[in-house]
């Protein structure tokens, strides 16, 4: 089969683990006769240096005109004027308004071989295997009112917490279709006893989990799943939340890891697995780390799973993306480690070469 892959290197460490992820991707090509076609765009940083503008209209075209998107990270201290009427996270941000990619989707896996490089305790990390679902276009992040203002002499902001029943319906839906093929339990996270907002979340999600009587339901307040998520994370199984709670909780959950290098994402336009074709996006977790940029160091995993997710949710190549995982498991078993991961020991290697470690075990 041949596919189209639209490739977002963005800023800092991004081409870099990018680069990574798209040779591992060939790999799977190889192995499995599959043509893979990259065709990659500015965005971010760089765009707004060479183009004035975070996604030029060129990149806006390739996210349409695809099979899937890998994106590597946006953003640095270039750019972090809070005056500026543009910054390098409007492109991604515009790119999942534009394709409508309401569900962001973050699995949290323990690797045994890593679990010591968490800084929590080896017996709080067994058997942790989650799926947090985070609302991607909705809530603060993209409501309005937005804005900023002096009154009375005083400096005055506002942002809105707005979602409809339609936007809380499709991202709970997600939630339960894919909790049927795991542990068939749903979490769902909100602030309930204070926002009229998540009293809806709440009812809406008490309403869909009836179509779904073999799927357990429960709510958790976003202040206690934080706590519970690093106090007893291997009760969750899937967990789906609104907009900021979920960016907030994954970011939590990403140091049960270890590492935010390990971290894959991927943000969908649909339930996964209906008919419909939709052009979804797949990106590590962590930022552009401009601190490391160019250095060699970067953990390029989170990409190269992002990658494997592409595979599963985009180009329905459950096997191929099964073989990418299991080589990723098979090159920490040897021992090899970026810097982020290896407080246990193991062999210290650049990216370049856990690139190619990966590449050649798929």
């Amino acid at each position: 089969m041949n596919y189209t892959i639209t490739v977002l290197p963005g800023d800092g460490i991004g081409p870099e683990v990018i680069t990574e992820a798209v040779k591992v991707l060939n790999a799977v090509g190889d192995k499995f006769g599959h043509i893979f076609t990259p065709q990659s765009g500015p965005v971010g940083g760089n765009a707004i240096d060479n183009f004035g503008t975070p996604l030029p209209e060129e990149t806006k075209k390739l996210c349409e005109n695809t099979d899937g998107i890998l994106f590597g990270a946006v953003g640095g201290p270039k750019w972090d004027d809070p005056q500026a009427t543009t910054r390098p996270e409007d492109g991604i941000l515009a790119i999942r308004k534009n394709l409508g990619l309401f569900a962001n989707l973050r699995p949290v896996k323990i690797y045994p071989q890593l679990i010591n490089s968490s800084p929590l305790k080896p017996e709080i990390l067994q058997n942790v295997d989650m799926l947090i679902i985070r609302e991607l276009t909705g809530g603060l992040y993209f409501a309005e009112p937005k804005k900023r203002w002096e009154e009375d002499s005083e400096r005055k902001a506002v942002d809105t917490l707005l979602y409809s029943e339609h936007e809380i319906e499709r991202v709970v839906k997600v939630a339960f279709e894919l909790a049927k093929s795991r542990k068939q339990h749903v979490t769902s996270v909100d602030k309930a006893n204070v926002l009229e907002s998540s009293r809806l979340w709440r009812e809406v999600t008490v309403e869909v989990s009836k179509q779904y009587p073999e799927i357990e339901l429960d709510h958790l307040l976003v202040d206690n799943a934080s706590m519970q998520i690093i106090r007893e994370p291997s009760r969750f199984d899937v967990i789906v939340a609104e907009n900021t709670f979920g960016d907030i909780l994954t970011d939590e959950a990403s140091i049960l890891s270890g590492s935010m290098g390990m971290l894959p994402s991927a943000s969908l336009a649909g339930t996964p697995g209906s008919s419909k074709t939709n052009v979804n996006l797949f990106e590590p977790i962590h930022g552009s780390a401009p601190d490391i940029a160019g250095q060699g160091i970067a953990n390029p995993l989170g990409t190269i799973l992002s990658m494997a997710l592409m595979l599963r949710y985009s180009l329905n190549l459950h096997e191929e993306a099964n073989a990418v995982e299991r080589a990723v498991e098979g090159v920490l078993s040897e021992g090899f480690r970026t810097t982020d991961i290896a407080s246990d020991g193991g062999e210290i290697i650049a990216t370049e070469r856990m690139g190619d470690l990966i590449a050649g075990n798929v």
